[in-house]
């Protein structure tokens, strides 16, 4: 998905609710505003704020780097930083240097953690590169509801992107989490828009990642009863559900 039109309360959380679909920062889009949010009268002829973003091609990470000494000692979602593109042209280096260098780069935050049996395999989907780990020990690098394993993926990206000239996409997977927990959050998600309804009132998700809301805000997307918007920063930032207006 490189482009996407959505709407929101205000402009501003149109834009928020875009950036986390596409799983992108403000620095790396285009923004046209297609429609600025109207209060109406006494509720009659009220509308919704209307935006279209797009991806910018071609964009580059810096070459910040994360020992995994320091990934072990805190297992924290680095920040991603961008740098303007060099006017010269960038020699070529393939996909597979990338791919080997962030393999070995998790094995190395595995043994920090004393998993020495991961094996990694991996499957590339175009600029996307999802990695699938196995060990006897896949719950330590799974943590308490994906939070170990959301921030091994982080790492990973931004070691991937250091020695790749295009930038990749990279997921992480054990045991076919991603998929399980994409079903609980697809149940909740339905489980809370129907206590929205119910109550009338709002309903407030606890803080998680932007992967997990943007699978609630897409599960949820078919449903013109209701509307969801995020709140706060990260990594306490969490989604609001309510009935639609």
């Amino acid at each position: 998905m490189k482009q996407i039109t959505q709407t929101g309360l205000t402009v501003e959380n149109a834009i928020s609710e875009a950036l986390e679909k596409l799983q992108v920062t403000r620095e790396e889009v285009n923004i046209t505003i297609i429609q600025e949010e109207k209060k109406g009268f006494f509720g009659f002829g009220a509308k919704k704020a209307e935006v279209e973003v797009s991806i910018i091609e071609k964009q580059l990470l810096s070459e910040q780097d994360v020992t995994p000494e320091q990934a072990v000692e805190t297992i924290e979602t680095p920040v991603i930083l961008l740098k303007e593109e060099k006017e010269e042209e960038i020699p070529a280096i393939p996909n597979e240097k990338a791919i080997e260098e962030t393999k070995k780069y998790i094995q190395s935050i595995a043994k920090g953690m004393k998993i020495e049996d991961l094996t990694i395999t991996h499957e590339k989907r175009g600029k996307k590169i999802n990695f699938y780990l196995e060990s006897k020990k896949v719950a330590m690098l799974i943590g308490k509801r994906g939070q170990t394993l959301n921030s091994l993926q982080q790492l990973a990206q931004l070691v991937a992107n250091k020695h790749s000239n295009q930038f990749m996409i990279v997921q992480l997977d054990a045991e076919n989490y991603r998929e399980r927990r994409q079903e609980t959050l697809e149940q909740l998600a339905d489980r809370m828009a129907d206590k929205a309804i119910r109550t009338g009132g709002r309903v407030q998700f606890e803080p998680m990642p932007s992967y997990e809301r943007k699978v609630i805000h897409q599960s949820l997307s078919r449903r013109f009863d209701i509307d969801t918007y995020s709140e706060g920063k990260d990594p306490n930032r969490y989604l609001v559900i309510e009935p639609h207006k």
